[in-house]
């Protein structure tokens, strides 16, 4: 499969995708508290992932905008919850990565709480895009957040990112078992998505999964 296949999805499907993710998408602001949360409008797709998972990197293939979201090789970067609006029809955001920080005890438990909280209160969204890196799968960390989510009742869907990095053979592998894995998660989206922000492999199909939660 490349980039550009339909995959188990219509061939409308995908191009409501490309349509959707062709508008302009632009940065609106970094919170750190929830008090500084913009008013709800269209739906929000938010991204979560232990750090170093290649979150700005997805986000930035999704809208084919290199520099939207700022990409580094230094785990933890990610401080604030980030907006980015998405030509008026939906709303990206980019969580801060757990399971690695560098910073103090007390800013980390900070910026948890308030990711806990944005996940538990907010009414417009409609997914939370958990990705798990390819060559590792899921780990210790990532199961508690699915907990969470579950507990939450917080609709979530698997994306593993990097697939470029492993045989197609062994990925097929991952996916199954990771499917296999949430099939009992309440809040676990069935559908397990593969991609690489490098080669595109599995980003249209990422798009109009997506895209198809504007009109819900």
């Amino acid at each position: 499969m490349t980039g550009t296949d339909v995959g188990d999805l219509s061939r409308d499907e995908v191009e409501a995708g490309r349509v959707l993710f062709a508008q302009a998408c632009s940065f609106m602001l970094g919170v750190v508290k929830m008090d500084g949360l913009p008013d709800e409008g269209p739906p929000e797709v938010a991204f979560a992932g232990r750090s170093n998972v290649g979150k700005s990197t997805l986000l930035n293939a999704l809208t084919n905008q290199k520099g939207l979201a700022r990409a580094s090789n230094t785990p933890g970067r990610t401080r604030e919850i980030n907006f980015f609006d998405l030509g008026g029809k939906m709303r990206l955001v980019d969580l801060p990565g757990y399971g690695y920080a560098r910073a103090s005890r007390k800013e980390a438990d900070a910026w948890n709480a308030l990711t806990r909280d944005f996940l538990r209160g907010r009414s417009v969204l409609r997914r939370v895009c958990l990705l798990v890196d390819a060559r590792h799968g899921l780990k210790p960390t990532d199961i508690e957040v699915m907990d969470r989510l579950d507990e939450a009742a917080v609709i979530y869907q698997i994306i593993l990112t990097k697939a470029d990095k492993i045989k197609p053979t062994a990925l097929d592998v991952l996916v199954s078992e990771t499917s296999a894995r949430i099939v009992r998660r309440p809040a676990a989206h069935p559908s397990v998505r593969a991609t690489s922000s490098q080669t595109g492999f599995g980003i249209d199909l990422l798009r109009a999964e997506l895209a198809s939660l504007t009109t819900q």
